[in-house]
């Protein structure tokens, strides 16, 4: 009889995939068209899908989370199976306030005193933070535990840093879809490149294996012909799957995936 492979993912929002249907939980803003729902089933694989838009490094490490609409949701490792074969992993954007900082910008534009920037406001009070080496380091090193932490609890476990859809790509530029001024575009590019760092040095310190979506997706960012990622959608209901992977990005980081481990 053959066993299945067991699958977990962890991650945020870009592995969750909020806004693209079916929504399986909506609290976790969680899509049944995810990436890790994808991959497990080109691998045939058991998944324990833990990945919860909004989570930051320490919610998958050691604290609760609680959403906006108001669940809460222990720390993902801790309902990471022992027994799994595959671990991926998505988070460390809020860490550094990746996509947060693009849908403040773009709600503070089209709408400065609706409820979604009045919400969001105290998080950037200075404007779009710019990430310090410090703020680099310390998503890696978020990164590089929650590797470390997966080793100690599924030891047989592959483990795969998934890193992050390009959102600005070289040409993405001023539009309706891109509501942001050139120097708020390149700001929104000083943090992506500092994920980026993180990744990669997380994956040196831990030998983890590093999957670079984000340099597969260069010609697919906002602006070009086949976008992976959403643009911006100025509806409260909608307005979370902004700046967020879309049915293609999620469909072609589980091709990516599947593709590394065949």
């Amino acid at each position: 009889m053959n066993v299945p492979l067991r699958y977990a993912a962890l991650g945020s929002s870009f592995a969750a995939g909020p806004a693209i249907a079916p929504v399986v939980d909506p609290n976790a803003m969680r899509s049944g068209r995810n990436y890790p729902h994808l991959l497990a089933g080109r691998l045939g694989a058991e998944l324990t899908d833990l990945t919860t838009s909004g989570a930051s490094t320490a919610t998958i490490l050691d604290q609760s989370q609680v959403t906006i609409t108001g669940a809460e949701y222990p720390p993902q490792l801790w309902s990471v199976p022992e027994s799994v074969d595959l671990v991926t992993v998505t988070a460390g954007g809020n860490d550094l306030n990746y996509a947060g900082s693009m849908l403040f910008t773009a709600w503070q534009r089209v709408q400065p005193d609706g409820p979604f920037t009045t919400m969001m406001a105290a998080g950037f009070a200075d404007g779009i933070p710019v990430p310090t080496a410090d703020d680099v380091e310390r998503t890696a090193a978020g990164l590089a535990q929650i590797v470390e932490r997966v080793r100690v609890r599924a030891p047989r476990a592959r483990v795969l840093l998934v890193d992050y859809l390009t959102v600005i790509g070289g040409d993405t530029a001023p539009s309706d879809e891109v509501p942001f001024e050139p120097g708020e575009i390149e700001a929104f590019r000083v943090i992506q490149s500092a994920l980026e760092a993180a990744y990669t040095a997380a994956a040196d310190r831990t030998g983890a294996e590093l999957v670079a979506v984000s340099q597969a997706s260069r010609d697919h960012a906002l602006g070009t012909a086949e976008p992976w990622v959403a643009s911006f959608a100025p509806d409260l209901m909608e307005t979370a799957g902004s700046f967020h992977p879309n049915a293609a990005g999620m469909a072609a980081v589980a091709d990516l995936l599947g593709e590394r481990l065949h």
